[in-house]
C-alpha cells in the first residue's frame, strides 16, 4: 500500500507540477467547470433533445441524466465519506491548487489555518465518475460517441489532477465507477421496464420494448400514444416519486425555516380557536407534523409535500375526466415548472393547505352544477371551502367566484333554487364559527390587522408602482411562458364562455381573483402569494385551451418547462447559481431568508452564556423569535414550558401573537434578570461575485451596515444597556447571510 500512494504521489506531482504550463493553467480549470459553465449549454440542449431527438436521444439522455444524479451522491458520495482521503492541496504543501473546485469553505482557526472537512474528501473523483458514467451510456446507444465523450471524459479527468483536487487514483477509480453503475443502471432499467412496464403499460412496452433500440419496434413516440389509464398510472408514480423526494430534501436540512415557519410552530405549542393574524389551521398542522417527527424541520414541513401530493392526484383526476388523460399528465409536469406553487411544495405555510381546499371546492363544486349534480357534492363545497378559510381568511374569496359563475352561467341557477347551494354556505358558516368566537373574545383584532395588510386604512393615491411590482413578481413566480400562456386563456376562455361551461366555470374560479388583485396594485402593495388559491384552477384552463388549440404549443411548452425546471432547481438550492454566474452575495442570493438561521441562533445562545448564562433573549421581531427559539436547544425545549427563553420585544401596540400569551410578558415575569437583545441588521454588501468585482472596478464602496445604537425601549426597560457588538455568521461556503447586533441589558426595572 506504501508502494502504490508513493507512486500515486509521484504521479500527481509530475501531472500537478512538472507539466504545468501556462495554455494548461487557462485550460484545466475550465475543463473541471471552475470559471465556466456547463449549465448553459445544457439547459439549450436538453430542450432541444425533447423537441427534435429521436425516442433513442430522448432515452440516451434520461439514463444520463439518471446515473448522473443517482450515481455521485449515492456511489461517489457513500465511497468518499468512507474513505475520508483528503485532498491532495490538504496533505501536500507544494501543491499548486486552481481555483476553488473542492476547497470547500471551512470556519479559520485561531491560528489562520483551515482544518480539513469532507469537502476536502477526494477518493473517488466525482468529475470522473459522472463523465464516464455519462460517455457509456453514449456509447451503448451511439457507437460512433466514443470518438469524443471518452476523450472528453479522459480530459475532465486528467484536469483535476492538474487542478490539485485529486490523486491519480482517485479518477481512475471515479471512471471505473462511472462506467460499471451506468452499466449496472440500464440493465437494472431495462429489466424494471420488462418486468413493471409489461403489467402497468403494456401498449407503450409493446412499442418500445427494447430501451437500447426504441426505433426497433413500429411507432417509438410515446407522444403518440393514446391510453388513458397509462397517462394516468404514470401520472400517480410521478406524483410519489415527487413527494418521497421532497421529503427527503426536507429531511436534508439544506434551507432553514423562515420566519413565518418557526413563529407559526410556536403557535402549535399553543393551541387556540385563532391566531392574531391568522386562522387555527396552520398550527393545527405543524401540531400533527410535529407530533409524528419532532420538532424539527422535517416536522414542521411534513404536511407541505403531503398536501402537494393530495392536490397533483385531485387536479390529474379531474382534468383526466374532464378534458383527457394526456392533458392531465402534462398540467401535472406544469405544476413542477411553476415557481409559486413548487415553493408551496416544501415550505409549510398557510397557502398550501388553502391551494388544497380551493382547488377540492372546484373539483366538487363542477360536480355540483351538473344537471344531476348531488347535495352531497354541494356539501363538498362548503367543507373545503370552510377548511380554507380556516387555513386564509381570502378563501371567503371563492364566494365572490360563486356569485360571478352564477351571475354568468344562466342553466346553473337553477341550483339557486335548490337546497345544495344553502347547505354548503351553511357549513362554511359553520366552519368560521371558531375565528368568530376568538375575535369577539379579543376586539375582533384580526379585522383591523387584516384590513391594515390590505391598506384599507390608508388614502388611495393611484399609483404605477405596485402594479408593475405585482405584475413583475407574477411574472416570474408563475414562470414567464406559462404566465402570459394564462392571460391568452382566460381570454380565450372568457370569449367562448357560452359554449364552453368548463371553461367559464374555470374562469370565474380563477380570473376574478388574479385580476381583482392586478386591479387591487394600483392601491396597494399586493402580495405575490396573495393569488396563489387562483393558480391551480388558471392553469387548468390554460390546459384545457391549449388542449384544443390549433397553434403549434409544444416547443413553447418545453421551452417553459425547462425554464421552470431550471429555476425550481436554483429555488431548492440557490448554491447552482454559482455554476451559472457567480456565487451571489448573501442578501442577493434567492434563499437568504431560509439560510444561516441555525448558525445565528447557535451564535445568539454563545453570546448569551458569554454575557450571563441565566439570562434571556429578546429578538426584535417575532419571525426571528420564533427562530431562535427553534435552532437555539435551550430555547426550544423552554418554549413547550411556561417559562420561554426568547422573547419578542415588547410594544405599545399589539403587533403579534405574544402579547396574547402571558408567559410571554417578560416584563411581568422576569423582573431583574438580564437579557440580551439581538437586532437583525441590514442590508449586506456586495461582498463577491462579478456584482463586487463589478463595483470594485467602479470604485463604488459597497454599503455597510452601520452599528444601531441601544433601542430606547431597552433604556427605558433596563436599568442599563451596553452594545456588544455586530457580529457576522458565515455559512460553509463562506458568504455571510445573517448579520445581527447584540447589547446586553442589564436588571430589567
Amino acid at each position: 500500500m506504501t508502494l502504490l500512494q508513493s507512486i500515486d504521489t509521484a504521479l500527481f506531482h509530475f501531472i500537478n507540477s512538472t507539466l504545468a504550463n501556462p495554455f494548461f493553467d487557462w485550460l484545466m480549470p475550465i475543463l473541471s467547470g471552475n470559471g465556466v459553465s456547463w449549465l448553459p449549454a445544457l439547459v439549450i440542449a436538453v430542450p432541444a433533445i425533447l423537441i427534435w431527438g429521436s425516442a433513442r436521444l430522448r432515452v440516451c439522455a434520461l439514463l444520463m441524466l439518471l446515473a448522473v444524479t443517482l450515481g455521485d451522491p449515492l456511489v461517489i458520495g457513500s465511497i468518499k465519506e468512507s474513505a475520508s482521503r483528503y485532498r491532495p492541496f490538504v496533505t501536500q504543501p507544494d501543491a499548486r491548487l486552481f481555483g476553488t473546485a473542492g476547497k470547500g469553505y471551512v470556519a479559520p482557526l485561531p491560528d489562520g489555518t483551515r482544518p480539513p472537512t469532507a469537502n476536502h474528501h477526494s477518493m473517488p473523483s466525482a468529475h470522473s465518475a459522472n463523465w464516464f458514467a455519462m460517455a457509456t451510456i453514449a456509447f451503448l446507444f451511439f457507437r460512433r460517441s466514443a470518438r469524443v465523450m471518452f476523450p472528453m471524459a479522459a480530459a475532465v479527468a486528467f484536469s483535476r489532477i492538474y487542478n490539485g483536487v485529486h490523486y491519480p487514483t482517485d479518477v481512475l477509480v471515479g471512471g471505473v465507477l462511472g462506467a460499471g453503475y451506468a452499466i449496472a443502471l440500464i440493465v437494472a432499467v431495462q429489466g424494471i421496464w420488462n418486468f413493471i412496464g409489461k403489467k402497468t403499460f403494456p401498449a407503450w412496452h409493446a412499442q418500445m420494448p427494447n430501451l437500447l433500440n426504441p426505433e426497433s419496434a413500429p411507432k417509438p413516440e410515446i407522444g403518440n400514444l393514446k391510453s388513458d389509464t397509462e397517462w394516468l398510472r404514470l401520472g400517480y408514480g410521478v406524483i410519489f416519486l415527487a413527494l418521497i423526494g421532497r421529503w427527503i430534501y426536507l429531511a436534508s436540512g439544506i434551507i432553514n425555516l423562515s420566519q413565518d415557519e418557526a413563529y407559526q410552530w410556536l403557535w402549535s405549542k399553543h393551541l387556540a380557536l385563532s391566531y392574531y393574524s391568522k386562522p387555527p389551521g396552520i398550527a393545527l398542522l405543524q401540531w400533527f407534523g410535529t407530533s409524528l417527527w419532532g420538532d424539527t424541520e422535517f416536522g414542521v414541513r411534513f404536511c407541505s409535500p403531503l398536501l402537494a401530493a393530495i392536490l397533483s392526484v385531485l387536479v390529474l383526476r379531474f382534468m383526466a375526466r374532464e378534458v383527457g388523460a394526456k392533458p392531465a399528465f402534462v398540467l401535472l409536469l406544469i405544476t413542477f415548472a411553476v415557481p409559486l406553487l413548487v415553493v408551496g411544495s416544501v415550505l409549510m405555510t398557510i397557502d398550501p393547505p388553502l391551494v388544497l381546499c380551493w382547488m377540492w371546492s372546484v373539483v366538487a363544486g363542477w360536480r355540483a352544477v351538473q344537471p344531476d349534480g348531488k347535495t352531497r357534492d354541494w356539501l363538498i363545497v362548503g367543507l373545503a371551502m370552510g377548511l380554507g378559510f380556516l387555513c386564509k381568511y381570502t378563501a371567503m374569496l371563492q364566494l365572490v367566484c360563486w356569485v360571478i359563475f352564477f351571475a354568468l352561467h344562466q342553466s346553473a341557477r337553477i341550483h339557486l333554487k335548490k337546497t345544495g347551494p344553502w347547505l354548503a354556505l351553511l357549513v362554511f358558516g359553520i366552519c368560521t364559527l371558531p375565528v368568530l368566537i376568538w375575535n369577539s373574545q379579543h376586539g375582533w383584532i384580526t379585522v383591523n390587522h387584516v384590513t391594515g395588510d390590505a391598506g384599507m386604512h390608508s388614502a388611495w393615491q393611484p399609483t404605477l408602482n405596485y402594479f408593475f411590482e405585482f405584475t413583475g413578481a407574477e411574472f416570474g413566480l408563475l414562470n414567464p411562458i406559462f404566465f402570459i400562456a394564462a392571460l391568452w386563456a382566460m381570454f380565450v376562455g372568457w370569449k367562448r364562455r357560452a359554449e364552453k361551461p368548463l371553461w367559464l366555470f374555470l374562469f370565474c374560479m380563477s380570473a376574478p381573483v388574479f385580476l381583482g388583485h392586478w386591479l387591487f396594485s394600483f392601491h396597494s402593495r399586493v402580495q405575490p402569494n396573495w393569488i396563489a388559491a387562483a393558480v391551480p384552477p388558471m392553469l387548468c384552463l390554460m390546459v384545457a385551451v391549449g388542449s384544443e388549440s390549433k397553434l403549434r404549443l409544444k416547443p413553447w411548452l418545453i421551452a417553459g418547462m425547462m425554464l421552470g425546471l431550471v429555476a425550481s432547481a436554483f429555488l431548492h438550492d440557490s448554491g447552482l447559481l454559482k455554476h451559472l454566474a457567480a456565487k451571489l452575495p448573501g442578501d442577493k442570493d434567492p434563499a437568504h431568508r431560509l439560510v444561516g438561521w441555525r448558525e445565528t441562533a447557535k451564535l445568539v445562545e454563545i453570546e448569551r452564556a458569554k454575557f450571563d448564562t441565566n439570562a434571556f433573549i429578546i429578538a426584535d421581531h417575532y419571525g426571528t423569535t420564533g427562530l431562535y427559539s427553534f435552532y437555539s436547544e435551550p430555547a426550544r425545549v423552554a418554549a413547550k414550558s411556561a417559562t420561554p427563553l426568547v422573547y419578542c420585544v415588547d410594544s405599545d401596540q399589539i403587533l403579534n401573537q405574544f402579547p396574547f400569551w402571558d408567559s410571554y410578558n417578560y416584563r411581568q415575569h422576569r423582573h431583574g434578570e438580564n437579557a440580551i437583545y439581538v437586532v437583525r441588521l441590514d442590508p449586506y454588501p456586495l461582498e463577491s461575485g462579478w456584482i463586487g468585482k463589478w463595483l470594485r472596478q467602479q470604485k463604488v464602496s459597497p454599503v455597510v451596515p452601520a452599528p444601531r445604537i441601544e433601542s430606547y425601549r431597552m433604556t427605558a426597560e433596563f436599568e442599563s444597556v451596553t452594545n456588544l457588538g455586530v457580529r457576522e455568521i458565515p455559512i460553509e461556503d463562506g458568504r455571510i447571510f445573517q448579520r445581527v447586533q447584540i447589547f446586553g441589558c442589564y436588571h430589567l426595572k
